[in-house]
């Protein structure tokens, strides 16, 4: 075997029962023979070097092509055991200058002006939309769901999720609410079905802006909810209530201060606005570069310490903080075991190595969540101090008025129309 692969697994495979078989035919065993073995094999030399000169981009990319290949076991039971421990100390030396220098050069790949911004985004979200289908809940739902108990289901808990988000803007009647990054109009449409508003969504997609607008229109809704292709930075006037919900992550970390800028600015005197995103526990990083290349380019997962002192340079007050811990982790392994239930339409849709490609995604963004740091925040932010109540008693209260309107809404087959 590889003498380097050799040495690199050794270093990362401490636990679990990897097998591992070289493009000659030798098999070494990895780990300390704990939970079920995982047999994996390399077809050629070149992808063994490949793989050990750079993994983070080339490992999903044997994979994608079929030169690693996975006998016993899957995908994410193969991540599980490599990245089982969230410590970069015990890699190999060429491993961490790469990273370093991917951090020291990260802004150039976060550069996400008006123009780029919209080609990043359709790169993942104009996808054909039956895929999304495949393993998104009815209502289409593209961020982490909110699990109030272990058995919900995951509509149960994406609808938890958007009332959990709709308590926390304490949204009153007649207010004008902005949605950054609506998606497939899901958010919008709970938040003016259940309050007596009116709402603007901006997305950057197409394919999600045309849905939203079929979406709204086919629920009548389309006087109340205005769903727009826009840049949220081109937005004028004023706001009661901003949300958020999985676009922070395509802004970079060198336009947060024009972000919170413009959030500040589209906000009333008395205005919230609740941020969601995924984040890091740990401190700033930069963006898998297999992730980067064929999944989010320009996007970056940020730490809190890169977030709050860039809001606090704004004027606006941070006035709730909300760690979601392994809620993605469980969503991610919903969708994961949907998408594969349904690999053979996948692949009608476009190919294997799509297949492959979105496998390796879920798997691997799975176990970022349950073993490498990653998490879910929630920012609640205001411009004036006494906006948002002494306590948090409100959001309870706020959630259990919202749950008795909610059984209706219980599936959303409107959605996958």
């Amino acid at each position: 075997m590889n003498g380097l692969l050799h040495y690199v697994l050794s270093k990362v495979a401490r636990e679990g029962d990897l097998h591992v078989t070289d493009h000659k035919g030798v098999t070494r065993v990895y780990g300390d023979g704990t939970g079920e073995p995982v047999h994996v094999r390399f077809t050629t030399a070149a992808v063994e070097r490949a793989v050990v000169s750079n993994p983070e981009l080339k490992l999903g990319e044997a994979y994608m092509d079929g030169t690693f290949v996975v006998e016993k076991g899957s995908i994410y039971d193969f991540l599980d055991i490599v990245l089982r421990r969230d410590d970069p100390t015990h890699l190999p030396w060429w491993i961490i200058a790469e990273r370093v220098y991917r951090y020291l050069t990260r802004r150039v790949r976060q550069f996400n002006p008006i123009g780029r911004a919209k080609d990043n985004v359709a790169h993942h979200y104009d996808l054909d939309g039956r895929m999304y289908d495949l393993f998104l809940d009815s209502d289409r739902q593209y961020s982490c769901a909110y699990f109030e108990s272990p058995t919900a289901t995951l509509e149960q808990a994406q609808l938890a999720k958007k009332r959990h988000l709709a308590a926390k803007m304490q949204i009153e009647k007649g207010q004008r609410v902005l949605d950054i990054g609506s998606g497939w109009g899901g958010l919008g449409l709970y938040i003016a079905e259940t309050h007596p508003v009116s709402v603007v969504g901006v997305t950057l997609s197409e394919e999600q802006h045309a849905l939203s607008r079929s979406r709204a229109e086919k629920m009548e809704m389309d006087n109340c909810v205005d769903f727009r292709l826009q840049d949220y930075r081109t937005l004028d006037g004023k706001f009661d209530r901003i949300v958020s919900v999985g676009m922070f992550e395509h802004v970079g970390v060198g336009h947060y201060q024009e972000y919170f800028e413009k959030v500040r600015d589209l906000l009333t005197d008395d205005g919230i606005m609740v941020l969601h995103s995924i984040g890091r526990f740990g401190p700033p990083g930069e963006t898998n570069s297999w992730i980067q290349k064929y999944i989010f380019p320009g996007g970056y997962i940020p730490s809190l310490s890169e977030v709050l002192p860039v809001i606090e340079k704004t004027g606006l007050f941070v006035t709730d903080i909300e760690i979601l811990r392994l809620h993605y982790a469980e969503t991610l392994k919903e969708w994961r075991r949907r998408f594969l239930a349904n690999c053979e339409k996948a692949a009608g849709l476009y190919d294997e190595r799509f297949c492959r490609m979105w496998e390796f995604y879920l798997a691997g963004s799975e176990i970022s969540f349950r073993n490498q740091g990653m998490m879910n925040f929630q920012i609640q932010l205001s411009r004036k101090l006494e906006t948002v109540p002494l306590t948090r008693g409100y959001i309870g209260n706020a959630e259990a008025a919202l749950r008795k309107r909610d059984g209706a809404l219980i599936p959303r087959k409107e959605a996958a129309e």
